[in-house]
């Protein structure tokens, strides 16, 4: 059975559901979601003719740039490149504005990037949207720390609170067995509650890359907790900024004041204190993380019900072989999913399947085709 992923942001998914579904008016819904009726009818669109795929991110890179910079001035860069080829663009940017050439710093980085000046190692994607959540605990990032410096496989695992910076775990598991993990998350949860979301990479062991839906028992158990899961886009760091930022910190301070060969737990307990209680931060106006971090209210069940779906809801169970019959053929959904029950929301010719409040994948009853989502676009 084929199948393929695309980046969709969350919200785009739940509006053209309750806009096929009718349920309020196409007016009011736009207004809910924060958007105009065009672009409302357009998702709609693009959805009923594409699927998933129709209201994924797509570039706004113009086809076309009237604008575009002179030859002479493009020429002008690329000299100075060659000439330094360690300056960026800010660098360049001074450089030619001394010899009366006056170009933004954007500028010059594309026209590096369109001559092939820039190595693989310097490209850097912007972000395609920066965000903060308004509330603690609306959102968890959690990532491994590199493992230099560390004499181990991995860092430490970190687990940072969105709104605050809050810095929730800093465990050296030094391993990135799932068991491992779930026993640093259940003692978070115990001490910090539980979040509504969370956010990680496409790595070991909350993603399997040998799978389509890529879950594994790791994030299926988080979902079953009522957990909302993202991952960040392949290769884009940037979606997880904020803990990335604090790994950049916590590099610093383990090459200026040096890490004991023994004892690192406890050193990693004080730098977490040092970090949450004292150290101000530039982007909090100088204040602290514990100063704008609360528990949450949502209180850590070791053994959940199962999941409730909403009342009328089209519910399914996943065989052992981690495949669902539904609309008179089998489909693969996920080995990770298996003996689990999932929400099937049916769309015209598609189906969403559901497995508590995270998407997992898509069915074209036409082609016989499957997507996931690769990543959700936090919105």
């Amino acid at each position: 059975m084929a199948w393929r992923s695309v980046d969709v942001q969350e919200q785009r998914v739940r509006f053209v559901v309750a806009a096929e579904r009718g349920d309020k008016d196409f007016r009011a819904l736009c207004q809910e979601f924060d958007i105009s009726r065009p672009t409302g009818y357009l998702w709609r669109r693009r959805y009923q003719q594409q699927g998933l795929a129709g209201i994924a991110e797509r570039s706004r890179r113009p086809q076309k740039s009237p604008r575009q910079t002179g030859e002479e001035q493009e020429q002008r860069v690329v000299e100075l490149r060659q000439r330094y080829p360690d300056w960026g663009a800010r660098k360049l940017q001074v450089l030619l504005a001394r010899s009366g050439v006056e170009l933004p710093a954007s500028t010059i980085h594309r026209i590096l990037l369109r001559r092939g000046l820039v190595r693989p190692w310097e490209r850097h994607e912007t972000a395609l949207q920066r965000f903060e959540r308004a509330e603690p605990n609306q959102l968890w990032q959690m990532d491994f720390k590199g493992s230099k410096g560390w004499d181990r496989p991995v860092g430490p695992l970190s687990l940072l609170d969105d709104h605050s910076r809050y810095l929730i775990a800093l465990r050296g598991t030094w391993t990135t067995r799932a068991e491992a993990v779930r026993e640093q998350l259940e003692s978070a949860f115990v001490e910090c509650g539980v979040p509504e979301a969370m956010l990680m990479d496409h790595g070991t062991p909350w993603w399997n890359a040998r799978t389509p839906t890529g879950a594994t028992w790791l994030t299926v158990w988080l979902m079953q907790q009522g957990i909302q899961l993202h991952w960040s886009g392949y290769r884009h760091p940037q979606t997880q900024g904020k803990v990335e930022r604090f790994h950049g910190s916590l590099q610093r301070a383990q090459l200026r004041r040096g890490v004991p060969d023994q004892q690192r737990q406890r050193w990693l307990d004080e730098y977490r204190y040092e970090y949450n209680q004292v150290r101000p931060h530039e982007a909090l106006g100088m204040q602290t993380p514990a100063s704008r971090w609360r528990p949450s209210v949502r209180v850590y069940n070791p053994h959940p019900a199962p999941w409730q779906y909403k009342e009328g809801a089209m519910v399914t169970k996943v065989s052992t072989s981690g495949q669902i019959w539904t609309e008179r053929r089998r489909w693969n959904i996920s080995y990770a999913l298996a003996g689990q029950r999932v929400e099937l929301v049916r769309l015209q010719d598609r189906v969403l399947v559901y497995h508590c409040r995270t998407v997992i994948r898509e069915l074209d009853l036409v082609t016989g085709g499957t997507t996931t989502v690769a990543h959700w676009l936090t919105d």
